[in-house]
């Protein structure tokens, strides 16, 4: 494992350009495994990777700062076997996902979904609300036709990402670089090569250090910050899409965008908190601008539990009727104790806001809130490109169809990831291997990205493709997109966090619009 010598190839100028060709020498230190992601994909994967294999995960901001950790509702399992079963789960989970899914996959997700449930309780130490028999208390949210959500109040992402992390820090053979933004990953004979523009804790100070690997587990999130509204984390811009792209990775299915129904309109803030499916789920009711039931309308059956891809075009059909995007949320009905000690997190969040959740309505509306398409991995998570895998958000196993049903996230992010730890454990090469010569071209003259490219995708998507596809602003919208993509990969941007971000998210941005197209 010691540090490797390489040259990365600067690119070629003619005799009439500045400055001249010219090779630097650098110093890769090498791991077995790169994880990119510190959620709990990342994490998970990391916990299941054998003991004597040299791991390096890097993590975009401090540990906690993932979607992982914003996930309210819980994990979905089947941990009632008097009252649910297997074959119940996988046909909640396909009907909220318009029989889209991958069968095969769903029946991994759901059949070995409660051994990694109750591996948390029992292994990891994480606290899930119980009863007082001491098995796990079950909730229900929209979607589900049984109770089979184990969460803890309603914080579970939090819960479960704070304990595996405690676990991850106490693994000697695991290094943790906070603060470190993954510009460029390159693969040349068989072998991974990461230049990482690492922070080390210091505001301001910015340093690239240079890894090479194995194997690489993708674990980097969502796609939020590609839309103006969003409940994502701020670092939730498509980076690990967009380095898989460029890999030559197969990306499926990146329109699949999940619009939660029930956001706190905020629109002051881009960072849109949650209000879980649970409130739904505990009988919570859905109305319109008169302070109306509305979804008996259009879902007289299932009401406020529908999936929430219905329950977010009903809330669009809704609008469209009225003239008024106003909706409220209403629990108040319910015992005020029942509420707060259900919902603690949102009670406080919303009551911050100005309105007390147990005595009246709080205003709501769709936001971006998961991406079921991404990096198509196969059962063990590994992508089209050998030995890269991908776990979570970014990673597309087809379990979710086009709909995710609620709480099957977090499970997905467990299984998944611990189906990668296990086939690189079968195919990781251990025998030292000779290095070959790496190319990173780099631009002369590098310049700092323009303010407001950003601003503009956001723009962009929230107008072309929020809910339902605009299909008369798409044309001009993908042709922008593409415009701003092509000038990123085309003029010579200093390569920083910034320009990372922003090329992921037109990445992301111009797939997504081509899709739909």
């Amino acid at each position: 494992m010691n540090n490797a010598a390489r040259q990365f190839n600067i690119h070629k100028q003619k005799k009439d350009e500045s400055p001249k060709e010219r090779l630097i020498a650098l110093k890769f230190e090498r791991y077995d495994v790169i994880i990119v992601g510190t959620g709990i994909s990342g994490i998970y994967t990391a916990l299941n990777l054998a003991p004597d294999l040299k791991i390096l995960m890097l993590s975009k901001r401090e540990l906690t700062l993932c979607n992982s950790a914003l996930a309210q509702g819980g994990v979905a399992a089947v941990m009632d076997k008097e009252n649910d079963s297997y074959e119940l789960h996988i046909k909640d989970t396909l009907i909220a996902g318009h029989y889209k899914n991958n069968l095969d996959n769903v029946k991994i997700l759901v059949e070995q979904g409660p051994t990694d449930v109750m591996r948390l309780k029992d292994k990891y130490g994480v606290e899930f609300d119980l009863k007082q028999d001491g098995s796990i208390e079950l909730t229900r949210e929209g979607g589900h036709s049984r109770r089979r959500i184990a969460h803890h109040k309603d914080t579970t992402g939090f819960e479960i990402e704070t304990n595996l992390i405690k676990q991850v820090q106490e693994l000697k053979n695991v290094t943790v670089v906070n603060w470190s933004v993954l510009c460029r990953l390159e693969k040349q004979d068989g072998m991974f090569f990461a230049d990482v523009l690492a922070h080390n804790d210091e505001p301001g100070r910015q340093e690239h250090q240079y890894y090479c690997a194995d194997a690489v587990v993708l674990a980097t999130g969502g796609i939020g910050r590609v839309y103006d509204f969003t409940t994502n984390s701020a670092i939730a811009t498509g980076d690990g899409i967009q380095l898989a792209y460029n890999l030559g990775a197969e990306i499926k299915n990146l329109s699949y965008v999940q619009f939660h129904p029930t956001a706190f309109a905020d629109r002051k803030n881009r960072e849109c908190f949650l209000v879980s499916e649970a409130v739904r789920g505990e009988g919570a009711y859905l109305l319109n601008c008169h302070k109306e039931r509305f979804m008996q309308k259009y879902e007289p059956e299932r009401k406020e539990l529908a999936p929430r891809d219905v329950v977010s075009e009903c809330m669009m059909k809704e609008q469209a009727l009225t003239g008024s995007d106003e909706f409220w949320l209403d629990i108040s009905y319910k015992d005020p104790e029942f509420v707060k000690g259900h919902f603690p997190m949102i009670y406080s969040k919303v009551l911050e806001k100005g309105y007390d959740m147990t005595k009246e309505p709080f205003p709501v509306y769709p936001c971006q809130h998961y991406l079921m398409g991404g990096i198509q991995v196969d059962d063990n998570s590994e992508t089209t490109v050998p030995n890269l895998y991908a776990a979570g958000e970014c990673s597309h196993t087809g379990v979710h169809g086009n709909n995710r049903l609620a709480s099957n996230s977090l499970l997905e992010a467990l299984v998944f990831s611990r189906q990668a730890a296990l086939d690189i454990a079968k195919k990781l090469p251990h025998a030292p291997k000779a290095f070959a010569e790496a190319e990173f071209p780099v631009k002369p003259g590098a310049k700092k990205l323009p303010k407001g490219l950003r601003t503009e995708i956001r723009q962009i998507m929230q107008d072309n493709y929020f809910v339902i596809p605009n299909k008369e602003k798409l044309p001009e919208g993908f042709k922008r997109i593409t415009e701003i993509r092509n000038q990123l990969l085309e003029e010579p941007y200093l390569i920083d966090a910034d320009y990372v971000e922003a090329k992921s998210l037109a990445t992301v941005a111009y797939i997504i619009l081509k899709e739909v197209l």
